[in-house]
């Protein structure tokens, strides 16, 4: 007997709210195991629902759903139409530039990624059924066909995984790297453990630190979760959010009401790291709890004091994701002062499909160019990892 062919259809949504949550989940994230929290349908609405993400601040929502013919959501992708490049940590701003030179527009692109949260993971959202391979070369293709008819310059994937990244290559887009620095964990039974596999100098160097940033000053630190966190430790760790965004970037990308949302939807994938002196809350960092990794995000602080930054946002994930058996802690984007702290250089990845075909030849020869710079800074970098050469 001929097996029936199914027939497929592509729409796009404009937003999580015209989407099922378990449809979506279902599809994004197949294995708990694996659980990766920036593509749950419950973090892309939280952005969306809390206006951080909209098409006034510049993301246009254009999700790309794939339906068989019994109307079966079979495949996503999270997809924006973007007025500008900001947001994303994969910079093209010198790609931009020159389309504005040529007096060509640039803006609107496509961007398929987790909006201002540079963390690897699956953008080709198909499960792990038997056709899942045919059904993300449907996306890919769909995701091309939306490109055009909105006329948009191009289409970007950021952040994919690495599978994604070599199908997309063989599909004929432009491939890039970067670089982040994530921590491994080998399996620690405490943090006295990882420093063990450290050098002489640099164990001494981070016990010092450590000691530095909490006992000099009377500092102690609380790690709040789950059914602890209250509207009260989203109302300081905003200020201190927004003190960080003020001073580095002018304009923070997510408001207030963003963190409540998060806090209500997934509450047991949120950690507050808080540091408090005489009683009052002075500095903290936001992390999410995957499956397997637990991930930085975002940190600030209303006093400054040695070494605190480095505690919370790099030690103190350690401690966590030795006590919760993870695997890994990615710390965010940038930082080769992560380096010295265990954090070792990791490639990214981003795969990009140019509708001219003059500026895509020109963006091929750059990141030709490129590439190289990349891999031997990397490697250059690996050589300054602090490990005992046994433990390297």
């Amino acid at each position: 007997m001929t097996k029936k062919a199914i027939v497929v259809s592509i729409s796009v949504a404009e937003g999580m709210a015209e989407i099922a949550p378990a449809d979506w989940d279902r599809l994004a994230n197949p294995d708990p195991a694996c659980f990766d929290p920036f593509v749950s349908h419950a973090f892309l609405k939280a952005l969306e629902e809390s206006g951080s993400i909209a098409a006034e601040t510049g993301w246009l929502p254009q999700h790309l759903l794939l339906r068989d013919n019994a109307n079966t959501l079979i495949g996503a992708m999270p997809l924006y139409a973007k007025s500008h490049s900001y947001g994303e940590f994969v910079f093209d701003h010198g790609w931009a530039d020159a389309y504005q030179r040529a007096g060509r527009r640039y803006y609107p692109k496509l961007l398929s990624a987790v909006p201002v949260t540079p963390v690897p993971g699956r953008r080709l959202l198909t499960g792990n059924g038997p056709d899942a391979d045919a059904n993300a070369e449907r996306l890919l293709a769909g995701a091309v066909e939306v490109t055009r008819r909105l006329k948009a310059s191009s289409l970007h994937i950021t952040f994919p995984t690495e599978a994604e990244f070599e199908r997309l290559g063989a599909a004929g887009l432009l491939q890039r790297l970067g670089t982040q620095y994530h921590w491994t964990n080998q399996g620690f039974a405490g943090f006295d453990e990882f420093l063990a596999t450290l050098a002489s100098r640099k164990r001494k160097a981070l016990k010092r630190e450590r000691r530095d940033a909490l006992g000099a000053a009377g500092i102690t630190v609380e790690w709040v979760t789950g059914k602890d966190l209250t509207e009260a430790h989203w109302d300081v760790f905003f200020e201190f959010y927004i003190d960080t965004g003020n001073r580095k970037w002018g304009s923070p990308y997510l408001n207030r009401r963003f963190f409540s949302l998060l806090g209500a939807a997934m509450p047991e994938r949120c950690l507050l790291v808080l540091a408090k002196r005489d009683g009052r809350h002075i500095a903290g960092a936001l992390n999410i709890i995957g499956g397997e990794a637990l991930y930085g995000r975002y940190w600030g602080c209303i006093e400054q004091h040695p070494f605190l930054h480095f505690e919370l946002c790099y030690y103190q994930a350690i401690d966590f994701a030795i006590a919760r058996g993870l695997k890994r802690v990615e710390a965010g984007a940038g930082g080769e002062h992560k380096l010295v702290r265990g954090y070792l250089p990791s490639h990214t990845y981003s795969a990009h499909w140019i509708a001219d075909d003059r500026f895509r030849d020109a963006i091929a020869d750059y990141l030709d160019r490129e590439r190289p710079h990349v891999e031997a800074e990397a490697a250059a970098l690996s050589a300054y990892a602090p490990f005992r050469k046994s433990c390297a």
